[in-house]
């Protein structure tokens, strides 16, 4: 058995998305015609990840065994170093690891989980992760969205300020407030997390996290530019609240100076990261660090299964999964998208991830290089 073809694509949800708002997909195929299918992080519409997938990473993989994923992985972030060794380049790389697992997982006749020796729980409980809290959004529209995400049954809430990041601190009286106030809707004891999104300074960090542990916040994410490493250290070193990052870290190496700077929760993505390889790598990293791993992820289908079986079989998960703004629009093109019951996501034992393409939906919407 050997990869004998593999696809790379963009998935465009509506008429009106541009190139920069499709999801990237790969299908990786064997010579004996099963497929696993995998994600790369969508920025920009993943194409720079794409591209290289067509270009650089695909013709290496021909012929090769699809069960050395971890070897396939390690030579080609070696061999395509110096197209620059994070983002674009391990999103691609994470794409091919995922789809891998979910081939090997076919081939086993098991889920993944079972192949990372196993399952703490399958039930997984999630917080609703819910961005665009900002100045663009009135406070009580992002009351009323608070509201309608309370209906999932979620164990925690985390509230986003997206933001363009060169205009530091000049929120702050608006975020507060809407801290404040989301605070009072969900009463004292629900759980709740901040992500700054990089929209701080080192004093305007420390000043909102100050005020965010007197609300009893669980955690304050990105308070400072991720490439602060220092400051970052600095933010979590003066305050009480966890400060979490490692979103926008693509190498071990990366966090490993994050956890150095004096970051106690680092949160790296599957579809950023190397897919399931990497993030193992990750949880094994902070375990021998005593820092919390909880993994960042805002893809609702592949990312989001890929992310859940890692988190099944991960020991000390401290905190609940990732689900992003729900929507509906990703449902028509897979066989069984997840969705939370009772607050829960449940893994099946089906074989792999345990979702697929529907093929005749994904002909309609599916963009090739």
């Amino acid at each position: 058995m050997a990869i004998e073809r593999i696809e790379a694509f963009q998935v465009q949800w509506s008429p009106d998305d541009t190139a920069a708002q499709r999801s990237a997909f790969v299908r990786v195929w064997t010579d004996d015609g099963q497929h696993g299918v995998g994600e790369a992080s969508p920025m920009q519409g993943g194409l720079a990840s794409l591209g290289m997938i067509v270009h650089d990473i695909a013709p290496g993989l021909i012929g090769a065994d699809p069960l050395d994923h971890a070897v396939l992985q390690d030579r080609l972030s070696h061999r395509l170093a110096k197209l620059g060794p994070e983002g674009a380049l391990t999103g691609a790389l994470a794409a091919i690891d995922i789809a891998l697992w979910d081939l090997k997982g076919k081939l086993f006749d098991q889920p993944i989980y079972k192949l990372l020796g196993g399952a703490w729980r399958t039930a997984l409980p999630f917080y609703a992760s819910i961005g665009g809290n900002g100045v663009e959004r009135t406070l009580d529209d992002v009351l009323r969205i608070i509201e309608q995400r309370m209906q999932d049954k979620p164990a925690a809430i985390k509230i986003r300020f997206d933001n363009g990041r060169v205009n530091l601190d000049a929120d702050i009286p608006d975020h507060l407030e809407k801290a404040r106030a989301v605070r009072r809707l969900v009463g004292d004891n629900f759980p709740l997390a901040f992500d700054a999104n990089n929209g701080y300074s080192t004093g305007g960090a420390i000043r909102v996290g100050r005020v965010l542990e007197d609300l009893g916040y669980w955690w304050f994410e990105e308070p400072v530019q991720h490439y602060h490493i220092k400051a970052m250290g600095e933010v979590a070193s003066k305050l009480s609240i966890t400060v979490s990052a490692g979103e926008q870290t693509y190498t071990t190496g990366g966090l490993v100076e994050l956890i150095e700077a004096g970051v106690r929760m680092i949160q790296p993505d599957i579809v950023k990261m190397g897919g399931i390889t990497g993030l193992l790598r990750c949880a094994a990293l902070a375990q021998a660090h005593g820092v919390e791993l909880v993994s960042h992820q805002t893809q609702p289908m592949i990312g989001h299964v890929a992310n859940l079986h890692v988190c099944a079989a991960q020991l000390h998960a401290t905190k609940p999964c990732e689900w992003n703004d729900p929507s509906t629009r990703m449902h028509a093109v897979f066989d069984r998208p997840p969705f939370p019951v009772d607050g829960l996501f449940n893994l099946s034992e089906a074989p792999g991830l345990g979702i697929d393409f529907v093929e005749s939906e994904l002909q309609k919407r599916r963009i090739d290089l």
